[in-house]
């Protein structure tokens, strides 16, 4: 076969090189149902057919929202691009008005969506929507068109010519789909991603994931909407690796037993959690078992590759995988070899110990404007460093400004924003584009982000904080969900900070407190006395300045929904501010600027 250089070519590679039984695997009403390669195509062409006869034309956006990942994606996906249209993936979770602005703004004509609950946001907005003609959805619903319905209209291959014709016209540097960034400040942007970005994006990063082509199974969650886990997707394609979708985020726990993954993706905040449970169900041993347990997790936060402790180390190392670590490699399917973590800054305590666990979670680093991988860890030939992501992957270059600003050139460099010739021009200056994070280059080449350009503040005695980094050392404190530290202007740092209210109840519990009204727990003296321990012992780790002086605890749980984060988990800084504005007044004595 011809080069991989379209995104549609991915699954005809995988048919020639590595033909898969099982290569899209979905739980139907509690039945895991598979579609191999040759199946996978044949939808696709006959989703293509259809929309051929749906008057479909090169150049016309699709819109795609589903509330999970699903076979019916890929296919969607497939079927669009062959036709020289383009995929205008959306998140389920942003507002109905969102919703409105990224339909109206990419003029899709077709609309396939997964659900009741996406379809009423739909529905509700269908007045405004200036360009929509139909919606399509996955799941069997009597207010809606099922999309097997454009399946049917493509049955008759007599129209199979055209859509080969069509798909010889796609060109490596074609269009291929616009994702509106979720953002953290204003309307959604739309970013531009040629079929050339993707595919070299994916067989760049394919060098550096160290699994048996043709061998292996993936457990895929994160929302295929964001490039990330899509790029992913394409390069599981490649490698002949078997997706199976997760059936949401609750149930992961569940499907990482049943499918038995050998790797999958994930974002801290999702490892974060099941490190919290893991030392939750430590604490509830007793005796031996529970000496043995935290001496193994003392051991693991340890943790440095290529024996670099030591051999004595190393040999409690290998005690503490027999006796512990391999217990919780088995509570997650007992295959499981990698893990790739991105979209935020991973705790080095979390990268220590899930290593030590030989779960080998990588830490990589990128943008929805990348395709999106910049630098991505490899344990192979000395790649891994905790604490950095990795070293840039191939035709890849990466520089530091004078302001500490990381610059990118690459292939992989989006077209620029749709409709937004002068946000491009902000971005993309000769060539390179301007991430927006800080970070720096150690002398073997390897990257260590510090902070979001946007987010450092400076105090008003003229000192420079980098709130991620406090932020990330609090969370390490079992008491702490979320965090947000503030004081841009001010005289000294703060935080707002929703407690993590399973330990947080858990904990008040046995002290005698009660849990039932959380505006009362979260204003407990005592409360706020346990807190101000976990403050001033992370504190310890800063400087003066950075020092977090004050500090106020919020009732809520912060969330997507709730629009404190965004749909990839990052903090929504200034909605955050806006929603605790009365919080605030009590620390500084003046509303947010």
């Amino acid at each position: 076969m011809q080069q991989v250089t379209r995104l549609f070519d991915f699954p005809y590679y995988q048919l020639e090189t590595y033909p898969l039984e099982e290569s899209l695997v979905t739980k139907y009403n509690g039945k895991w149902e598979a579609l191999s390669t040759q199946q996978y195509i044949d939808k696709a062409n006959a989703l293509s057919r259809g929309l051929l006869r749906l008057g479909v034309q090169p150049n016309d956006k699709i819109a795609v929202i589903s509330m999970t990942n699903r076979t019916e994606w890929n296919i969607v996906d497939i079927g669009v691009l062959q036709v020289g249209a383009q995929n205008v993936p959306i998140y389920p979770t942003i507002s109905k008005e969102d919703y409105e602005y990224v339909l109206n703004h990419s003029e899709a004509i077709y609309c396939f969506v997964s659900c009741t609950e996406v379809l009423e946001k739909i529905l509700e907005i269908s007045p405004k929507l200036k360009t929509v003609k139909e919606v399509y959805c996955f799941d069997q619903l009597d207010n809606c068109q099922h999309w097997t319905e454009v399946l049917k209209m493509g049955e008759d291959t007599s129209n199979q010519e055209e859509v080969q014709a069509r798909m010889d016209a796609v060109k490596p540097e074609d269009l291929a789909t616009l994702i509106y960034t979720s953002g953290t400040t204003g309307v959604p942007k739309g970013v531009m991603l040629s079929h050339h970005n993707i595919t070299s994006n994916a067989l760049e990063s394919s060098a550096r994931l160290p699994i048996a082509s043709g061998k292996v199974k993936a457990l895929s969650f994160l929302p295929l909407c964001h490039v990330y886990e899509r790029m992913l997707i394409y390069l599981y394609q490649y490698r002949g690796v078997s997706i199976n979708y997760a059936e949401s985020l609750e149930a992961i726990s569940d499907n990482l037993k049943e499918v038995k993954p050998h790797v999958m993706t994930a974002v801290p905040r999702l490892l974060e959690k099941i490190y919290d449970k893991i030392i939750g169900r430590g604490k509830e041993l007793t005796g031996i078992k529970k000496s043995l347990f935290f001496w193994a997790v003392e051991v693991g936060l340890k943790y440095e590759p290529y024996g670099q402790n030591g051999w004595f180390y190393e040999r409690k190392l290998a005690l503490a995988r027999k006796l512990i670590f391999s217990k919780w490699k088995e509570g997650v399917g007992g295959n499981l070899e990698l893990i790739a973590s991105g979209s935020a800054a991973l705790q080095t305590r979390l990268a220590r110990i899930f290593n030590a666990a030989e779960l080998g979670v990588m830490e990589g680093y990128g943008l929805t404007e990348t395709s999106p991988v910049v630098t991505v860890n490899d344990m192979r030939q000395g790649g891994f460093r905790i604490g950095t992501v990795g070293k840039p992957i191939g035709q890849t270059e990466v520089k530091i400004a004078e302001d500490g600003e990381i610059l990118v050139k690459g292939p992989q460099v989006m077209q620029g924003y749709y409709k937004d010739p002068e946000k491009t021009a902000e971005v993309i200056k000769d060539g390179y584009f301007h991430t927006g994070d800080i970070g720096e280059i150690d002398k073997d080449g390897f990257l260590r982000i510090t902070d979001r350009k946007k987010e450092m503040f400076k105090t008003s005695g003229g000192k420079y904080v980098a709130p991620q980094v406090l932020e990330n050392k609090f969370k390490e404190s079992l008491f702490i969900e979320q965090i947000m530290v503030v004081g841009e202007g001010e005289k000294m740092p703060a935080a707002l900070i929703q407690p993590n209210f399973e330990f947080l109840d858990d904990w008040a519990e046995r002290k005698g407190f009660d849990t039932s009204d959380k505006a009362k727990l979260v204003t407990d003296p005592k409360i706020i006395a346990r807190y101000q321990e976990e403050i001033d012992a992370v504190n310890e780790n800063f400087a003066k300045w950075e020092k977090v002086k004050q500090f106020r605890l919020t009732p809520d749980v912060w969330s997507v929904e709730g629009g404190h984060l965004t749909p990839t988990m990052k903090l929504r800084r200034k909605i955050v501010k806006q929603k605790y504005q009365g919080l605030y007044e009590e620390i500084y004595g003046h509303p947010p600027a």
